[in-house]
């Protein structure tokens, strides 16, 4: 009897969630951000399962829709979600992408529609976040007003400054700080939100990381 080949991943991430966090959920071949014209090598090198969480954007380095359908046409399973595999997956979920998170849900449903919702400046060297991605402001600022801790229209206003800030500039820094100097927020309050978005950030790209890396496990003792 022909013994089954035992799948491989190769998870594309380093800004969602770094190497070694992601490493304690699933053992397997970690990348840096996929940019393009490169699944090719890892479809040929024999990997049966790519998990794609973070990935260059904006310029003409992203990964290709070409590219991921040529994957799934070779039998790769491919999963999406947090970063541009949320992307990638909302618009290619219909080809057989596996889209997984909340996330994906919002670029699937429209409820988000420009890259930059996701997209942060990094340090070169070990790929981690500089600034803040518009989706853990978005979740953030939603916890800070369910607890409380800022008034609808303080909320609403403090999204749009953010939503308007470049995404490199974007962190809470920032946000408070300015949002107290336009008088969005009385000044009072400005440390204690800052202090809130710090410790009680929602972490939504983070969360959906770890949803890609589960089900990337699943698909591999599935196999």
């Amino acid at each position: 009897m022909e013994k089954k080949m035992k799948a491989r991943a190769v998870i594309f991430t380093g800004n969602s969630i770094s190497h070694e966090d992601a490493k304690k959920i699933l053992r397997a071949k970690y990348q840096p951000p996929v940019r393009r014209f490169q699944l090719e090598k890892f479809v040929q090198q024999g990997y049966t399962v790519m998990g794609i969480i973070d990935g260059i954007f904006f310029d003409r380095a992203a990964v290709g829709h070409r590219e991921i359908l040529s994957a799934l046409n070779a039998g790769v399973k491919v999963v999406g979600g947090a970063s541009m595999g949320a992307l990638r997956a909302s618009e290619l979920d219909t080809h057989g992408m596996i889209g997984v998170g909340k996330v994906y849900e919002w670029y699937r449903d429209g409820v988000l529609e420009s890259d930059d919702e996701v997209a942060v400046t990094t340090n070169p060297d070990t790929f981690e976040p500089i600034s803040v991605p518009l989706v853990n402001i978005r979740e953030t600022l939603k916890a800070a007003l369910t607890t409380g801790l800022v008034s609808e229209k303080e909320h609403d206003s403090l999204l749009d400054l953010a939503i308007n800030t470049y995404y490199p500039d974007r962190s809470y820094l920032g946000l408070t700080k300015e949002g107290a100097k336009k008088g969005l927020i009385p000044e009072e309050k400005r440390k204690i939100l800052l202090d809130f978005c710090i410790n009680s950030e929602v972490d939504v790209k983070r969360q959906d990381a770890v949803i890609v890396l589960e089900t990337v496990k699943k698909l591999i003792e599935e196999a």
